[in-house]
């Protein structure tokens, strides 16, 4: 889980225990199983599940939390996401039946005794149990205690699969509880299942998969103290070491010093050429090739689009327009014309009957129109309310404002198209005209994508994000800064999903946020088109 605590994010179940853990004079509990003071000189860096895994990742990530926390960026974490972990980690607490949860303590002595304590009453379930052995520290997502100092480990992750990083994460806690004398009959990551269709109640012994993970923890077990030896050493390091940066900055999560590690190279760099993979432009920077110039020589790198990038960039050359193509573009759209966009969001656990896990749920849409050429613009909008599934009654709504056999534009259609898809086939009596709204569906974004209008603010996006700018750059009211309370599709989902915890009050005024942020889209579409039309004559 992740928590904001003073202005900054930490994972829950480690990182704002390791502030607290880092910092504590504690005693020894006596018992060999809660160890809570270093007892020898390698316990003087003490390290929990997830700075384990950040070390694993890349050892600097520890080193700089350590000694230069004022440099990390947190953009790098995503509060909806950040959000879905809590929600499926509560949930799934109850996947065995009764549980008894070990409240998060600032004084992290409280939690390893509650521990010891549920442990000698014989609690059969322990949500959130935590441990330390010399210096290392953990909390079990799912403890079933089955007697005898014999446990099993259930990680729960929100993801709908096993992925590579989740190894290290069980195989720590594996580590930390074996060395504590605990015989670990298994150890499981817990993860959504995306075959799950909801129908009626939510069933979370259909909602959720158990993965076995023993052998990989298991195997990893020598590892695991090495890679801790190894961290410790490295954290000893009295001024900054030299790492050069490599894929390890990105994956398997971004890292928040990355700006930092990479601020010693010039802007425009490799790393801002789109479309070219990330691992060729750490092999260019290991070549020497950083600048914009320099990356012109890797020709079997950089490709047409991204040369077209670098010569508009160093050059500032101007808009490169190929008319012909953008009036074939525009003779293929007919009046009347509307302009369509929708906004969806994809709750991990599914809220409604026939959806699952991460589906995209449509819960508002935007249309301007013009009904004839010189016509009139004219504006249409649905926004469901929380509290009841809005599918059928946007679906409905949509089929009254946009008439069969008329042109219907969207800007990257593949997700509106998929959109009305779903919906067709959810209603059937609907399914017609809503199938003919489909078929009728074209794509301004086909110009931008296939560089038949490119400049130099475009970065060498095509996304209308980067594309209404470049066109408009001094319009304040085409600028999604200028929005309030909503300014991109992420904070649209993320507000829609808090939205039934909103008093009255808070309510209209999100509800006015995302009208106006879903109506600029398609505004900002009308004037897209408009500029094509301009720039074609």
């Amino acid at each position: 889980m992740i928590v904001r605590i003073d202005n900054k994010y930490y994972d829950f179940d480690d990182e704002a225990r390791e502030e607290a853990w880092v910092k504590a004079d504690f005693v020894n509990a006596g018992n060999g199983r809660t160890f809570v003071k270093p007892d020898n000189d390698n316990d003087r860096f003490r390290l929990s599940k997830s700075r384990y895994c950040s070390g694993v990742q890349c050892p600097k990530i520890l080193w700089l939390k350590k000694n230069k926390p004022e440099v990390f960026d947190d953009s790098v974490f995503n509060q909806a996401i950040l959000d879905t972990g809590n929600e499926v980690g509560d949930l799934a607490m109850g996947l065995f039946g009764d549980y008894t949860e070990v409240p998060f303590n600032n004084d992290l002595t409280k939690m390893l005794y509650d521990t010891e304590d549920l442990l000698k009453k014989g609690v059969k379930v322990i949500a959130e149990a935590s441990f330390s052995y010399k210096g290392l520290f953990c909390s079990v997502d799912i403890l079933k205690n089955l007697g005898d100092d014999h446990v099993k480990i259930y990680e729960v992750k929100s993801a709908t699969s096993v992925h590579d990083p989740n190894q290290h994460d069980v195989a720590f806690q594996n580590y930390v509880l074996k060395q504590l004398g605990f015989e670990v009959d298994g150890v499981y990551i817990v993860h959504l299942n995306n075959q799950y269709i909801r129908h009626g109640d939510l069933d979370i012994q259909q909602l959720f998969t158990i993965e076995d993970m023993t052998e990989t923890a298991d195997s990893l077990y020598f590892n695991v103290e090495m890679t801790i030896s190894e961290l410790r050493t490295y954290l000893e390091k009295t001024e900054e070491p030299a790492k050069p940066i490599s894929m390890s900055c990105l994956k398997p999560y971004e890292c928040g010093f990355w700006k930092y590690c990479t601020d010693y190279l010039p802007k425009p760099n490799a790393f801002d050429l789109v479309g070219v993979h990330k691992d060729k432009m750490f092999k260019c920077i290991e070549n020497g090739k950083k600048s914009f110039e320099e990356l012109l020589s890797e020709g079997e790198v950089i490709k047409e689009k991204a040369i077209q990038q670098i010569l508009h960039e160093i050059n500032d050359l101007p808009p490169e327009i190929d008319k012909g193509a953008i009036k074939r573009f525009l003779g293929e759209l007919k009046y009347p014309m509307y302009f369509l966009d929708f906004e969806t969001f994809n709750p991990a656990i599914p809220m409604y009957d026939n959806t699952k896990p991460y589906e995209q749920i449509c819960f508002q849409y935007s249309l301007h129109y013009i009904e004839q050429e010189g016509g009139e613009l004219k504006h249409k909008e649905f926004l469901a309310y929380p509290g009841k599934d809005p599918r059928r009654e946007l679906a409905e709504r949509l089929c009254e404002d946009i008439p069969l056999g008329v042109c219907t534009l969207a800007y990257n259609m593949g997700f509106e198209k998929t959109v009305i898809n779903k919906l067709a086939g959810l209603y059937p009596d609907l399914a017609a005209h809503l199938m003919d709204i489909h078929i009728n569906i074209k794509d301004l974004m086909v110009p931008f994508r296939d560089r038949k209008y490119y400049c130099r603010l475009m970065k060498g996006y095509y996304s209308i994000k980067y594309v209404l700018p470049a066109l408009f750059p001094d319009d304040p009211a085409l600028d999604y800064h200028n929005l309030e309370g909503v300014h991109n599709g992420s904070e649209a989902s993320a507000t829609f999903l808090r939205m039934d915890k909103m008093n009255d009050e808070e309510l209209e005024a999100f509800r006015g946020h995302l009208l106006k942020y879903c109506g600029l889209d398609t505004y900002a579409m009308v004037k897209v088109w408009q500029k094509l039309n301009e720039v074609s004559e």
